[in-house]
């Protein structure tokens, strides 16, 4: 399945592009849908929030010169041990003195006793990645240490990133890697170099005698998961899946005969025993020998080659792989997808409290896996992220009973509910471009599910609830939304915040403080005239269907007030004055929005959001009946 969470990665602004990228998607459905469904139709299946520190933005040079490979960079075991355990970890988040310089890379060379010194209890934490997901980094680092979690160690693909983190206070050791600094595309062959890294990285670190929990940089975690890892000391490996249909209802291990879905290993825990380190071995092996394997395939393959019997009658752990593994498969509850999360909230309707949440399932690209973890309020950004330049605007979406509860759950009352919220934000979209604001989106309401193959609404067996509040990257590209697009063809950016931002305990005092509601009222009624005059302090009556030079000359005295909210959206803007800016405009809107997907029994069976749905007579939603017709609404 996490071959799939980054289906969408880009939408181009031009249709060819456009059209290749959903070519592929729909290529890659038929290729990379199997542990879906299997989980789904198989037989087994049916039974305290401080700010961060920036000062990495600008971190000092690196003068040394960058090592070999990943694999030539380790030091091997020596016969010393080193004394783990060590409750006397150096402090996370305390940087070096600014005078000081930046040690000898030679320093951070991957040592048993570089892992000794930060272990903890036997047990070391890990993430990598490239100076891209620094900012994921950051996040994953201090989750951690705010659950008093230290024993933790971050590798460095390349030497911007190694530097970064060292000024940063947070321990770090040297891949050797050496990679691009920039973010790598899912399926491209750096991602598949990455995979590879992790895999040379696990036959590492395992022989020096540790317990490894190793962890994707795109998830968090939000309570303590040694606690739990503790409860299974006979557990050779604890994985998670990609398992979006519950095979238990409290915090056990996952019921592994109903796991038909994917072992994921974006989270999951070795210890240094026989079996884990043989199957170490083989996987490392099989990646080497073919550079067309994913590594999470690959890993599946070898841990599937047995599963079961049980290892006894209560643990929940079974034998794998060559029958001495002894495997378990952490509960999809409580160790979160992105659909378990985010689409079902699982863990929510179960009253469980979840350990961890990974970004998978979702489709914009690293764009769409940030906004995901903002949405949820539990990525750490700098604190200008939350008092931008010009201030925001936000609104109150109104959404009738009848959009969001009556009838059945079907494509039309779907769109229905998803139109009436679209064309609330597309005006709520010009407004914040005319007045050079940010735009906190509104939580959007979603009917069906969306997917990345053929499906009847929502996931069969799955504890989704309908309606349910989606992700923003269910109906826009939020990567697009994120691109800076040319000015000349698509006019001014507008810059977006997720919809929980107002709530968000990071948001500084003097943006809460700074407040302006805006009543929208029928021209000629009492104190509804366009005037920058409030009725009282904190409120302005506004008319409804202002126009563009309305807007400008009545909120030019607002422009030092951070937030601005309005009562509604709805008739709130009328046009343009400026038919150019408003073409350019509508560029940029038609762009934002992306597919549903997909209709049953029905090639292609996506069907394409529509921005300006309400200007086609007659519009109806219904996937493309000729290839002429399978292009987006430009």
């Amino acid at each position: 399945m996490g071959g799939w969470r980054n289906a969408v990665q880009e939408a181009a602004a031009s249709k060819p592009l456009f059209l290749t990228i959903y070519t592929t998607i729909i290529v890659g459905i038929v290729a990379t849908s199997f542990y879906v469904f299997s989980a789904i139709y198989s037989p087994s299946a049916s039974t305290s929030t401080q700010s961060i520190s920036t000062s990495w933005l600008s971190s000092p040079p690196l003068s040394q010169n960058g090592g070999s490979n990943f694999s030539n960079n380790i030091s091997q075991p020596t016969d010393k041990a080193s004394q783990p355990g060590s409750n006397q970890l150096k402090t996370i988040w305390e940087a070096p003195p600014s005078n000081s310089k930046m040690p000898p890379l030679e320093s951070f060379k991957l040592t048993k006793e570089l892992v000794g010194e930060r272990a903890k209890d036997n047990v070391i934490i890990v993430t990598f990645g490239n100076f891209a997901f620094m900012d994921f980094i950051l996040t994953w680092v201090k989750h951690l240490t705010d659950l008093d979690v230290s024993n933790l160690l971050v590798g460095a693909m390349d030497t911007k990133l190694l530097e970064a983190l060292y000024w940063e206070g947070v321990p770090v050791f040297d891949m050797g890697s050496h990679m691009s600094t920039i973010d790598v595309g899912w399926g491209s062959p750096t991602f598949h170099k990455m995979g590879r890294e992790k895999v040379l990285l696990i036959n590492a670190i395992l022989p020096f005698g540790y317990e490894l929990l190793m962890c994707d940089t795109d998830m968090v975690w939000l309570k303590d998961p040694l606690p739990y890892l503790a409860q299974y000391p006979d557990a050779d490996i604890l994985t998670s899946s990609d398992q979006v249909v519950p095979t238990v209802v409290d915090d056990r291990l996952a019921d592994w005969k109903q796991v038909g879905a994917a072992y994921n290993i974006g989270i999951f825990h070795w210890r240094p025993t026989e079996p884990a380190i043989k199957l170490a071995k083989e996987w490392k092996d099989m990646l080497l020998a073919d550079d067309k394997i994913w590594d999470q395939n690959g890993f599946n393959e070898l841990a599937r080659k047995q599963t079961g019997p049980a290892v006894d009658d209560d643990s929940g752990l079974f034998y794998a792989f060559d029958g001495t593994l002894k495997l378990g498969i952490l509960p999809e509850s409580i160790f979160c997808s992105g659909h378990t999360y985010f689409v079902q909230a699982m863990y929510e309707q179960l009253r469980l409290e979840p350990y961890a949440l990974h970004t998978t399932f979702q489709y914009g690209g690293t764009e769409g896996k940030r906004h995901r973890l903002r949405e949820a309020m539990v990525f750490y950004d700098p604190p200008e992220y939350y008092d931008a330049p010009g201030g925001f605007l936000s609104f109150k979406p109104s959404i009738p009973k009848s959009l969001l509860l009556d009838g059945e759950h079907n494509l039309e009352s779907h769109f229905s509910l998803i139109n009436y919220q679209m064309k609330q934000i597309r005006s709520a979209l010009a407004i914040a471009s005319l007045l050079n604001r940010t735009l906190v989106m509104p939580p959007l309401w979603c009917r069906l599910d969306r997917l990345w193959f053929s499906h009847p609404g929502v996931l069969e067996g799955s504890m989704t609830r309908q309606p349910f509040l989606c992700p923003l990257d269910h109906i826009f590209e939020v990567n697009v939304m994120l691109k800076d697009l040319p000015e000349e063809e698509f006019g001014p950016a507008i810059n977006i915040r997720e919809y929980s931002f107002l709530n968000n305990p990071l948001l500084p005092q003097q943006v809460k403080e700074s407040w302006l509601d805006v009543q929208l009222c029928q021209e000629g009624t009492e104190d509804c005239h366009a005037s920058s005059n409030t009725s009282r302090p904190g409120l302005l009556r506004f008319p409804k269907n202002s126009t563009e030079e309305m807007f400008k000359t009545v909120f030019s005295s607002f422009k030092d007030v951070k937030v601005i909210q309005f009562s509604s959206m709805q008739g709130a803007f009328y046009s343009f004055t400026d038919k150019t800016r408003e073409e350019k405009f509508r560029n940029r809107m038609k762009r934002y929005v992306g597919i549903w997907c997909c209709v049953e029994n029905h090639t292609p069976g996506h069907i394409y959001y529509d921005m300006y749905w309400d200007e086609k007579s007659g519009w109806k939603p219904a996937p493309p009946q000729t290839p002429e017709e399978d292009h987006p609404p430009f």
